[in-house]
């Protein structure tokens, strides 16, 4: 029993940082079940299972609170349900593990260009309206949907993929979250399906998916109702910092490190840091230039 409800808080922390940033449910619940022993295959299976509800949840929430843009939802969703069933194939026939060093480079790589165009982003003030782009640059959206779904196929991470390609094509932040919550529904029920013709029902603990059920549809309307006010480069700042540290974790573990791996984590805390200060810094050297010129 304790156990489920740890699960169960498990499934409300990623569903708060999914339905927050727009990423982050699969790779936070498939590291807690991962501890359990269960296979790939079944983890993928139960985190898809739990994505199911918990997108559903989101996606109304984020529909009510009109963070949603449904052309851009149907540009991620179709796409990446066919990703998902090309990585639900190669999950139910290769090693699982040979792949994810390879994918956590990528998404380093990913969220250090988006920690460095955010940190010059201005700041506002919690609560403030800030004036989003009614249009925005779409292409690629598609490719970037079916790469999301390959990903979530395999290790259950979609939005880590999909959400920072969105910001880099300056779509404002809550209506990235939103659309990329409620596309994930549709990929995950295609993932779900996907595997249980592959390789059955074999494997899934059904109280720990209903745990985490439970858990991620009681956080997903705080989430969206918090998105609202979340300002764009905080968010950007949050979104890189997730992908870092997630990553580092992933490389240092396959990479069977010991008490360095701590050095790689402070590394990316003072990376973040520095960062999320940047704006003060500058506007402190600012300040500080023209008594330097008097002097």
């Amino acid at each position: 029993m304790s156990n489920l409800v740890v699960v169960g808080l498990a499934g409300f922390a990623a569903s708060m940082v999914d339905g927050a940033l727009g990423m982050g449910f699969g790779p936070t619940s498939a590291s807690i079940l991962r501890t359990g022993g269960l296979s790939s295959s079944a983890i993928a299976t139960t985190v898809n299972i739990a994505k199911v509800a918990t997108g559903t949840a989101a996606g109304v929430a984020h529909w009510r609170f009109r963070n949603i843009n449904r052309k851009l939802v149907l540009q991620l969703a179709i796409p990446g349900a066919f990703g998902a069933i090309i990585g639900t194939t190669v999950l139910a026939n290769v090693d699982d593990k040979q792949i994810r060093p390879f994918l956590a480079v990528l998404l380093l790589l990913v969220g250090l260009r988006i920690l460095f165009r955010f940190r010059n982003m201005p700041s506002r003030k919690a609560g403030e309206v800030s004036d989003e782009p009614t249009s925005y640059d779409t292409r690629g959206v598609a490719l970037a949907g079916a790469a999301g779904g390959v990903t979530n196929g395999l290790v259950g991470a979609w939005g880590p993929v999909v959400t920072p390609f969105l910001l880099h094509r300056k779509v404002p932040p809550r209506i990235t979250v939103g659309s990329v919550n409620t596309a994930e529904v549709a990929v995950a029920a295609v993932s779900v399906s996907s595997l249980f013709a592959s390789l059955g029902k074999g494997g899934v603990d059904m109280g720990v998916v209903l745990a985490m059920l439970i858990g991620g549809v009681l956080a997903a309307p705080i989430a969206a109702w918090v998105i609202r006010f979340l300002p764009a480069r905080g968010m950007g700042v949050a979104v890189s910092g997730l992908l870092l540290t997630t990553n580092v974790r992933e490389l240092a573990g396959w990479g069977h490190l010991g008490l360095s791996r701590w050095i790689a984590y402070g590394s990316v805390a003072a990376l973040v840091t520095w960062s999320g200060a940047y704006p003060l810094l500058n506007r402190r050297a600012a300040a500080l230039a023209p008594q330097a010129v008097a002097a």
